[in-house]
């Protein structure tokens, strides 16, 4: 395997460094056909935050997704959803997320609830690795991404991996125009 460069990044095979993942996210790369393509790369952890992240490590915005977790309710049952997109764009929460999960309001997943349900930290989390009840919703122009740097479930490392795996994810539902 050819492990993705991306700016000042060293990645390594992230199966071969489950310390620099959360929990569930080496679990999910254990048993996901697709593992052997991730790579994973340290970072400072004070750094995790798209914006300082991409001037620190030389990474464009549009070379980062984010994961954005939201929820809504219909008829007393709770949908929840992570979104995936570009790092230069934002998620429609309020109209085509809100549509797709088909309530009447959506809103982000309280920071505290998004960590403990997870398993992730604030800033880290990703769409492997997720409660397999989410709906896993991918941007398709994510999903162009040559490499692509996500979370790694923690602040202190990045995975990075083509934008098409993206699509691959288990429950992954590929959306055109999921942001704006």
């Amino acid at each position: 395997m050819t492990l993705p460069r991306l700016g000042t990044l060293e990645p390594l095979p992230a199966a071969d460094r489950p310390e620099l993942l959360a929990p569930p996210v080496a679990a999910a790369l254990a048993s996901w056909d697709h593992a052997a393509s991730l790579a994973v790369t340290a970072i400072d952890a004070a750094l995790a935050d798209t914006a300082a992240f991409g001037e620190a490590y030389d990474v464009p915005p549009e070379a980062s997704a984010n994961c954005v977790l939201v929820a809504g309710r219909r008829d007393g049952e709770e949908r929840v959803a992570a979104c995936i997109v570009r790092a230069d764009t934002r998620a429609d929460v309020n109209s085509v997320v809100r549509r797709l999960l088909e309530v009447r309001k959506c809103s982000f997943l309280p920071m505290e609830r998004a960590v403990e349900e997870s398993g992730m930290e604030h800033g880290g989390i990703t769409p492997l690795g997720l409660p397999a009840r989410w709906r896993v919703l991918v941007d398709a122009r994510a999903v162009e991404i040559g490499t692509a740097v996500i979370g790694s479930g923690v602040r202190r490392s990045k995975l990075l991996l083509p934008g098409s795996l993206l699509a691959l994810l288990p429950g992954a539902e590929v959306v055109t125009d999921l942001a704006r």
